[in-house]
């Protein structure tokens, strides 16, 4: 048997490995079977390739049921459905992860903080994220929107001093409004976009060691950081 296919059905039986470990049911299930069951596992990166194994089994069972001879099969892999293979058994196998990509250093604020000093901070670093906190409490996270929207409805009742008016009583009024989601360190990207797909209001997503609101931040990530993906 050439080369190509040879590599193409080690990759194969490895994947098929891997599904029947994930296998949910206690069901002898086959490639196919696996495979659908499995996409609807959101922490699993299996969905992201659905598709693309359902072909790959057909051209697997080809060569191996259609073989005329242990030098001649009907169906011969391309390099480029070899490499294909190979790279989805490595992001199956080895999904990468929120962290590293997407770790860095992220501010928290006590509730007590004035608006006008938000605004300040909004000028000198350009923050469009800001989680709340009370004393080490995750209190919710106000946004660039929220605070927009927050103006845009009170501009009227305002004074020119914004020092009396805390950032708690934005979130107080308007913090429903700002949608997010806390993951682990080790959550999927694959994860991690399929909620941002699912829940279109996302705004952004913290990471956390465990995925608790009260854990120290070690990330965030926006709806363009997957896009950029």
């Amino acid at each position: 048997m050439a080369e190509a296919a040879q590599l193409f059905l080690s990759s194969f039986n490895r994947i098929e490995k891997w599904l029947q470990q994930k296998n949910p049911t206690d069901q002898n299930l086959g490639f196919s079977q696996l495979v659908r069951i499995l996409s609807d596992n959101p922490h699993l990166p299996v969905k992201k390739y659905e598709a693309d194994l359902l072909q790959i089994s057909q051209l697997r069972n080809a060569i191996v049921h259609d073989q005329i001879g242990d030098d001649f099969i009907i169906a011969e892999p391309n390099e480029w459905i070899v490499n294909r293979i190979l790279t989805i058994e490595k992001e199956l196998a080895e999904p990468e992860t929120v962290l590293p990509r997407f770790k860095k250093p992220v501010t928290g604020f006590e509730i007590d903080l004035s608006v006008k000093e938000l605004l300040k901070i909004v000028a000198d670093k350009r923050y469009s994220q800001f989680p709340l906190y009370n004393k080490g409490q995750f209190k919710g996270l106000l946004t660039l929107r929220v605070l927009g929207y927050w103006f845009a409805t009170h501009f009227e009742d305002i004074t020119p001093d914004l020092e009396h008016i805390k950032v708690e009583d934005l979130l107080a009024v308007e913090g429903k409004k700002s949608n997010y989601r806390f993951v682990s360190r080790d959550a999927t990207i694959d994860f991690v976009q399929q909620l941002f797909k699912e829940h279109r209001t996302l705004e952004a997503i913290l990471i956390t060691e465990h995925g608790e609101p009260d854990g120290n931040l070690e990330g965030i990530i926006r709806p363009r950081d997957v896009l950029d993906l």
